[in-house]
């Protein structure tokens, strides 16, 4: 954040009240997130990340440094209480002064209901009417596949997160259901599958939304923060394209992951995926479940099983043993990738390439 703003401002911040001196401080939660803004304050200046790289979003104890970075924001930009809990209380407790913007819940924002059952019907699409999930329904549908509205999809792909997701997948903080096969979200009736960065094109629409917040916060800049939003968004159609056609010749290729993190990546690219196994990253599961899932690799046909950074390769090798499936690891959240405005494209990409090798 460059001092050279500072006379600008000073005016600014007398006649308003606001200790904004200079470009806002901005806290975001988890990689994908912070680099969406990122390329928003491009050339402005530079977000500061809660989460950080490789952690579980699911469970997370607050650095001292992280906590003064919550303490001093301006604005925050954070997914939604269901994929990291325990981030609501600090906010509420150290942020009280920011502007808070939860982008699950922004306006335009794609949302998905958590599917049930392991092995999702793969036909019974289509109905997702997603975007309302009101409730659930997808599960119904099973949503593989539907994916077609999906678009969104994509992101689930990724989840490297994922693990955030405890949630769902057993995610850990779930454990209660923790191998909740299938998640039976009664427990969280009505919960919304977080994982929503994995569609580009809510990435497209929260560019906008990040844009908004810190022109409103930073008039000065707000030529800069919409004209890099456009630039975003421009990047995002490309990259669409460009990871369309990575998917096409394995399109019909049946995967299954862990954990059910990539609906919105499977919707964005209608890419459905055939299952996931669900299994909590808390506790191994039985060895009648294993069995069970090895059952069902061999009977769907499964090309590949997905599995993701958090889980013990131990048991990728367990229940892959005797199966023909091929296994490659899915990383929603980018947790190898350096944190900035190139991570989340990047993020997509990984996601396309390692289900198109897999596959």
């Amino acid at each position: 954040m460059s001092r050279m703003l500072l006379p600008l401002s000073l005016t600014a911040a007398l006649m308003g009240g606001t200790a904004i001196a200079e470009v806002p401080r901005v806290a975001t939660d988890i990689a994908p997130v912070h680099s969406l803004v990122a390329q928003v304050m491009d050339g402005v200046g530079t977000p500061g990340l809660i989460v950080q790289p490789g952690a579980s979003p699911h469970e997370y104890a607050l650095r001292p440094s992280e906590a003064a970075a919550l303490q001093d924001a301006d604005l925050v930009f954070w997914v939604s209480p269901e994929l990291t809990p325990w981030l609501a209380g600090a906010i509420e407790t150290l942020a009280g002064n920011a502007t808070v913007t939860e982008l699950l819940e922004a306006d335009g924002t794609i949302k998905y209901d958590f599917r049930e059952g392991a092995l999702f019907e793969a036909h019974v699409h289509g109905e997702h009417e997603n975007h309302d999930h009101d409730g659930h329904d997808h599960d119904e549908h099973a949503h593989d596949g539907e994916h077609d509205d999906h678009h969104d999809h994509d992101d689930h792909g990724g989840h490297d997160d994922h693990h955030d997701h405890d949630d769902h997948a057993g995610h850990d903080d779930h454990d209660d259901h923790s191998d909740h096969e299938g998640h039976d979200h009664d427990a969280h009736h009505h919960e919304s599958d977080p994982h929503a960065w994995l569609s580009p094109q809510n990435a497209a629409t929260w560019l906008n939304v990040i844009a908004a917040q810190l022109s409103a916060a930073d008039p000065d800049n707000a030529g800069v923060y919409f004209a890099n939003a456009a630039a975003g968004r421009a990047e995002l159609e490309a990259l669409t394209v460009e990871v369309s056609a990575v998917l096409d010749p394995v399109r019909g290729g049946r995967f299954i992951a862990f954990h059910d993190a990539y609906q919105y990546f499977e919707r964005a690219f209608d890419f459905p995926a055939s299952g996931a196994i669900s299994i909590s990253h808390a506790s191994d599961p039985s060895p009648a479940r294993i069995a069970e899932i090895q059952g069902r690799i061999a009977n769907e046909g499964i090309n590949c099983v997905m599995s993701e950074p958090q889980f013990n390769p131990g048991l990728v090798a367990t229940v892959l043993d005797g199966a023909e499936a091929d296994t490659a690891v899915l990383d929603p959240l980018g947790s190898d990738l350096t944190p900035g405005p190139l991570l989340y494209p990047q993020l997509i990409r990984n996601l396309a390439a390692t289900l198109a090798d897999c596959l």
